[in-house]
């Protein structure tokens, strides 16, 4: 386990094993001087990792007093498994759920309020893990989530059908001809998009054909069932996102059966909002996520009186039903 100390963060990380077997990178970021206000769950996009790319998000929200937690994904970052790839999404939605829930479940944690960040594939993984347990998460912030993939990003219907056939055969094989520079068009900054062709844990080839199916067959089926969204969310899209389409963000908040919706678009800002901008912009976005998430903490845990409600009522229940003892 590597340990790091900054002035008002403390650095953590370790690896887990999940229940195929395979070594899972996770981390996590505390504050130092006070107890956590809440936890923060995050969930990378694709062919990235936590430790690094979203270590500047990560320290952003410590400071701000709350305990973050990342993992990266089977294939991805420092994890075990092939390179970027995605055999079967449901899997990175459980072992994300099993660490997650695991943290929750800590003696000093059981009355925090949980949230999920998610950022693009991210943004996916957090409404899936919703979609698990829809009564266990507090609320998300979803950066550009991929509720649908850019029409210009996507293959024709003969190409998805043609891949959706030739990877059962050759799963890992890449789809050179689908391959775009996405770290060109997704950080604005270039010194962001040179951080990122030089971490090493960030994939920058081609994606394997599996992946590029699972990824369609997932962004698809949220697209179609945004109206199952309950919870709070707070969805963030750049208006000149040329990554993840900001129409279906648009959608999530219009269909979404949430009480409790924010949607913030920001015009000429790109794919990457929480780390590829202009420090300036980066500092707009940032101060309306910790607002959201600190107006909704400041309110109280809904969820807690919720769960205290049903014990209550069970146990009402199970005195009802017991007989009286002579």
């Amino acid at each position: 386990m590597a340990n790091e100390i900054e002035e008002y963060v403390k650095y953590d990380e370790q690896f887990i094993t999940n229940c195929r077997g395979m070594r899972l990178f996770t981390c996590q970021w505390t504050p130092i001087k006070e107890e956590p206000k809440a936890l923060i769950f995050i969930c990378h996009g694709y062919a990235m990792e936590c430790s690094i790319t979203m270590k500047s998000t990560a320290i952003r929200l410590a400071e701000a007093g709350f305990a973050v937690y990342g993992i990266d994904y089977e294939g991805h970052g420092k994890s075990s498994g092939c390179t970027a790839f995605v055999d079967n999404f449901d899997h990175i939605v459980h072992d994300c759920s099993n660490h997650f829930t695991s943290i929750c479940e800590r003696e000093e944690y059981r009355r925090k309020m949980r949230y999920l960040l998610g950022e693009s594939m991210g943004g996916a993984v957090a409404l899936l893990l919703h979609r698990m347990k829809p009564e266990f998460w507090d609320g998300a912030v979803l950066s550009a989530p991929m509720c649908k993939i850019a029409d210009d990003m996507k293959p024709p219907l003969p190409a998805i059908l043609l891949m959706k056939a030739v990877c059962k055969v050759v799963p890992t094989w890449k789809a050179v001809v689908m391959h775009q520079d996405i770290v060109k068009i997704a950080f604005k900054e270039e010194k962001i998009r040179h951080q990122v062709r030089e971490n090493q844990y960030c994939y920058k080839g081609a994606p394997r054909l599996k992946t590029c199916y699972e990824l369609l067959r997932v962004s698809s089926n949220l697209e179609e069932s945004l109206q199952d969204v309950t919870f709070p969310f707070l969805v963030l899209h750049g208006g000149e996102d040329r990554v993840t389409d900001k129409q279906a963000s648009q959608k999530l908040y219009d269909v979404a059966s949430s009480s409790d919706k924010t949607l913030k678009l920001y015009p000429g800002m790109w794919h990457g909002l929480l780390y590829g901008e202009p420090l300036e912009n980066t500092d707009v976005v940032f101060k309306d996520i910790i607002g959201w998430l600190e107006e909704r903490t400041a309110l109280g845990n809904s969820r807690l009186e919720e769960e205290q409600k049903l014990r209550n009522d069970e146990s009402l229940k199970q005195e009802e039903t017991t007989p009286p003892t002579i």
